[in-house]
């Protein structure tokens, strides 16, 4: 049997992008799928090829978040996969402004303000959020950035593989709440105090360069090297399918990035499958109300 991936997560925060990108990569897609019918839609024996993406949300008939998750968890025992649950999350705030920009009511706060609306989803969907087996944080993603992730995520592959996501952020903007590991490069030289760098980013090869001349620098990447590329099996063996990892500097702009797209690499050269993203550079700045 194929994957099914269960598409799920606060209203505005992605989920109908989700699930076009996933049907462009090859899954049949369905969107508000009562719950009660989940367990029929995929029988034991029935098209062992087909990718399934099911879109459920507070919209959805007969939505009861505890009973969806006793389904999720029983679902092997009935002959077919364990559907995966990809959670889309982001910040209230930017969600309250992607409601007011698109003139959107809450679906349960149709008659209050939209805060109102948001607080109590959060409430109902705190439980999913728990069990989820992948959460996306779309606050500071384009939906062009959204796609590439869930593409990379879920591309259908023959054999179960790690998927790892290289992330360079700002600290200034605060910590990326998907990361799983985070590392500060903050002392690393800063091409921001170089007036003809400051301009550029990460991947220019002036600061590239100016930042790799730093003497910290391949000991940081040679270290870095020795302690997480032994453990990748291990995660991959405990049965994870994501891994976040993610460069930190004060702007966002340099020198995480450079870590970020050396880092990226090297994992290729393993042959690992990677996305790499860049949070803070202004090519992906949120686009309030886009997704």
């Amino acid at each position: 049997m194929g994957q099914i991936v269960l598409v799920t997560g606060m209203s505005g925060a992605g989920r109908t992008t989700a699930l076009k990108a996933l049907e462009d990569c090859g899954f049949e897609a369905v969107d508000n799928l009562p719950v009660t019918l989940l367990g029929s839609l995929v029988r034991p024996g029935d098209r062992p090829d087909r990718n399934l993406a099911i879109g459920i949300d507070c919209r959805t008939r007969a939505f009861d978040p505890p009973d969806l998750i006793e389904r999720i968890a029983a679902r092997p025992s009935g002959g077919g996969p364990r559907p995966q649950l990809l959670f889309l999350d982001c910040e209230d705030e930017i969600l309250r402004r992607r409601f007011n920009e698109t003139r959107r009511r809450h679906p349960l706060a149709l008659d209050r303000p939209v805060t109102d609306g948001i607080a109590r989803e959060r409430r109902v969907m705190a439980g999913l959020r728990e069990h989820a087996d992948l959460v996306i944080d779309t606050s500071q993603l384009t939906p062009g950035d959204l796609r590439r992730l869930v593409t990379g995520y879920f591309t259908p592959a023959k054999e179960h593989r790690l998927t790892l996501s290289v992330l360079s952020f700002a600290y200034r903007g605060g910590l990326p709440r998907e990361a799983d590991l985070v590392f500060d490069v903050r002392f690393l030289a800063n091409p921001h105090y170089v007036d003809e760098l400051r301009p550029k980013d990460g991947r220019d090869p002036a600061v590239r360069a100016y930042v790799e001349a730093d003497p910290a620098y391949p000991l940081m990447l040679e270290r870095l090297e020795a302690l997480l590329f032994p453990l990748l099996p291990s995660y991959q063996r405990e049965g994870r399918s994501y891994l976040t990892i993610a460069f930190g500097c004060t702007g966002g702009r340099h020198r995480s990035i450079v870590v970020a797209e050396a880092f990226a690499a090297r994992l290729r050269e393993q042959g690992w499958p990677v996305v790499l993203r860049h949070r803070d550079t202004p090519q992906a700045s949120p686009e309030v109300g886009g997704l």
